[in-house]
């Protein structure tokens, strides 16, 4: 019987490590994806950013990102005024 039992635990201690190991990877996986998002963003950012001072249609990116940014620092880098947050009555 302690033979079992002893089996039955090194074989929960071996399932534990692949477990933790499975967490690992998947975790550096996402942050692999995450980061190759971002950099999708920022190369896609800077060509419109470019284009834009190319064709002079700064005008009209700045009227777009007031339409789609709502941060307060978003909208600061672009000197957008801040949104005005409407007042919810008290019922």
């Amino acid at each position: 019987m302690k033979q079992q039992l002893s089996k039955l635990q090194k074989l929960q201690a071996q399932k534990a490590k692949i477990d933790a190991r499975i967490q690992m990877i998947s975790a550096r996986e996402k942050t692999k994806e995450r980061k190759q998002d971002t950099r999708r963003k920022i190369l896609i950012g800077a060509y419109y950013f470019d284009k834009a001072k190319e064709n002079n249609s700064m005008s009209e990116i700045n009227k777009i990102m007031d339409g789609y940014l709502t941060r307060k620092s978003d909208r600061d880098l672009f000197g957008l005024k801040a949104l005005v947050k409407e007042k919810k009555e008290k019922k």
